[in-house]
């Protein structure tokens, strides 16, 4: 992990990304980090329950889809950081025996099982940041993407106050020396672009193109976590797609 230090050499571009801290998330959350130099895992702000956070949509074994999901503990008004995962072993057991479905029919069941239970075991707390932060990583290594991250509540951060919640990125990037902002498009709506210009940071919007693949005998569902997508597609194919 870096300590993304403020200071680069001159005329060296930085293109950050800042989200919070998904589990198991959609494949565009991975190809935002391919894209981007350096991740910011944006722990600092109230954590709100049934979030992509805290949950993700794989395959059902019957029909459509159902969550995967992790129980948390929290106090009210609590930020992303102090969220505990209830009973770690057992929501390990839980998510792995939801997959087991996929066990006849997909054909890379067994490494992403293995990721799976590699990411709940890499996890030495119960810190719901700590665990998704592994399941990133250990994505990311499976797929060989470089995952250059910080925890943003650790990086001791002076932030003026927020007026608004796209002015975020905006101050982040300006404190971490950061020439360039990739956003996926659901937020586009939240930021200024004046407030970007005025720091002399570009704001990118990626909006990668769908990905469609076969499930066997089942319908292909769009968004589902990337454990599905895992499930039924080698990494050299799935990093041909993120790399169009």
């Amino acid at each position: 992990m870096s300590s993304l230090a403020p200071s680069r050499p001159p005329g060296q571009r930085l293109c950050l990304g800042i989200m919070q801290p998904y589990f198991f998330p959609y494949l565009g959350y991975f190809e935002l980090i391919h894209r981007t130099d350096r991740w910011v895992v944006f722990d600092i702000v109230a954590y709100r329950r049934k979030s992509w956070m805290n949950r993700n949509r794989i395959l059902h074994p019957e029909e459509g889809w159902q969550y995967v999901s992790i129980p948390v503990e929290r106090r009210a008004g609590g930020t992303i950081r102090e969220a505990r995962i209830k009973d770690r072993q057992a929501t390990r057991d839980r998510v792995l025996g939801q997959l087991e479905h996929y066990r006849r029919h997909a054909p890379y069941f067994g490494a992403v099982r293995e990721l799976v239970a590699d990411a709940f075991d890499r996890c030495g707390d119960d810190s719901l940041v700590g665990l998704n932060v592994y399941t990133l990583a250990t994505v990311c290594r499976y797929l060989g993407i470089h995952f250059d991250y910080a925890i943003c509540s650790e990086l001791d951060l002076e932030l003026p106050p927020i007026e608004h919640p796209g002015q975020w990125a905006v101050e982040i990037c300006d404190r971490l020396g950061a020439t360039d902002y990739l956003n996926p498009p659901g937020g586009r709506e939240i930021f200024r672009l004046e407030e970007f210009a005025s720091r002399g940071i570009e704001l990118h919007i990626q909006n990668p193109p769908p990905f469609r693949y076969s499930c066997g005998k089942r319908p292909f569902i769009e968004n589902l976590s990337i454990l599905d997508v895992l499930m039924w597609n080698s990494p050299e194919r799935v990093m041909e797609r993120i790399e169009v």
